[in-house]
């Protein structure tokens, strides 16, 4: 995966890789000891069911998903669904 800087990534789209449009990069989560990237939270699609993904939600209902699961960073962020 390319390098991004992440004032690029905000808002941007968040795609599955089946197509289905989940919603916009709201933030990305890390661990601040290793800086290691966790997960990105994503503002769901009005039209996504956050019960019926793969994926975890968090408290105000936003998407959790894994940073592993990041396929690339083009137009939009494509996840491995």
């Amino acid at each position: 995966m390319s390098e991004q800087l992440a004032k690029n990534l905000s808002g941007k789209a968040v795609m599955g890789s089946d197509g289905t449009q989940l919603g916009s990069l709201y933030n990305v989560e890390m661990d601040i000891d290793s800086g290691a990237l966790n997960d990105l939270l994503v503002s769901p699609h009005s039209e996504i069911l956050t019960d019926q993904l793969q994926f975890d939600v968090d408290e105000q209902g936003r998407i959790r998903v894994p940073v592993n699961l990041v396929q690339s960073v083009e137009d939009y962020i494509v996840v491995q669904r």
